[in-house]
């Protein structure tokens, strides 16, 4: 009797990890979509960038771009071979499993257009 409410102990508090061994893609798109929000601050949400609408735009959207294209500039970027300010160091951040996710990541996102701002004057009457 003892030995098998240990054994329901034991495959009770293991289950989850059996369970959740068979999620393991569920970690690593955690992962992922973790390291995409952190692209989404220059990219856009999922890779939509937002236009500016002056004509100096030098970030480009990510979503719908080819997988080896966004593998090919972030190795790039790594290695220091595409000169950038900013993405160099995420680049480098990154390993090549990493990057691997983050193309099929941004690959799979559907292009949506690109809102764009519009400068707006401050109107000098306005209350305090």
């Amino acid at each position: 009797m003892k030995k098998s409410i240990a054994t329901a102990v034991i495959i009770g508090l293991f289950s989850p990890m059996i369970a959740n061994a068979a999620d393991i893609t569920s970690v690593s798109d955690v992962h992922t979509r973790s390291l995409a929000a952190s692209c989404a601050a220059c990219h856009g949400t999922q890779g939509n960038a937002v236009s500016a609408n002056n004509g100096t735009d030098s970030t480009p959207a990510l979503a719908g771009v080819q997988k080896a294209e966004i593998i090919s500039k972030l190795t790039a970027f790594k290695s220091g071979e595409r000169p950038a300010t900013v993405m160099q160091r995420h680049a480098k951040g990154l390993t090549s499993d990493e990057i691997t996710a983050l193309a099929e990541y941004f690959s799979g996102q559907v292009p949506k257009a690109s809102a764009t701002l519009k400068s707006q004057k401050l109107q000098a009457d306005h209350a305090n």
